[in-house]
């Protein structure tokens, strides 16, 4: 929260975004309008990872659920917002870090906001296989490169689901 206060308003909306969906940067940039289920509290990813060792030439869209409260925030902000490009928001990061007194600021980029959802829908219980079909990783991608051995007290957990809403939680 002390990263988020430190964006400008300009820059909310991509780092809100990313948080709430998990998405890669280059993902969420090409989301449109009618890529968004408001009903069904839905969302289309349809520019993704290519997985090249599985010999991928068009990678398939990932349908992925949003909270109710990122859906109604969507709703309100994504006609008046764009996501930032990759090199903006590396940027707007690193500098937003910096005022906010992050330690090692230097060291996180914004692939950091995706494992760091990753790591707190583990730390909430959600199902695993949930998690990977929601990051579009494989078991083994998400044990030996996202997952954390990290212990969240209460206090963090609650703060976790403020931020992320009612994501898996229906």
């Amino acid at each position: 929260m002390k990263f988020y206060d430190k964006l400008k308003p300009s820059q909310k909306y991509t780092f809100h975004f990313l948080i709430n969906t998990g998405a890669r940067i280059n993902e969420a940039r090409h989301v449109e309008s009618f890529d968004v289920d408001l009903e069904r509290k839905r969302l289309v990813l349809r520019i993704t990872k290519v997985k090249a060792k599985k010999k991928e030439k068009h990678p398939r869209p990932r349908n992925i659920p949003i909270s109710s409260q990122f859906t109604k925030y969507l709703k309100k902000n994504m006609d008046s917002n764009k996501i930032l490009s990759t090199p903006a928001a590396n940027i707007a990061m690193k500098k937003a870090l910096q005022k906010a007194g992050i330690k090692d600021w230097k060291m996180f980029s914004i692939h950091n906001i995706r494992k760091t959802l990753e790591v707190w829908l583990m730390a909430l219980g959600v199902d695993g296989l949930k998690i990977t079909a929601h990051m579009g990783h494989s078991m083994i991608t998400a044990a030996g490169h996202y997952v954390s051995p990290d212990v969240f007290s209460y206090e963090e957990k609650n703060k976790m689901r403020q931020i992320i809403g009612d994501l898996y939680m229906r």
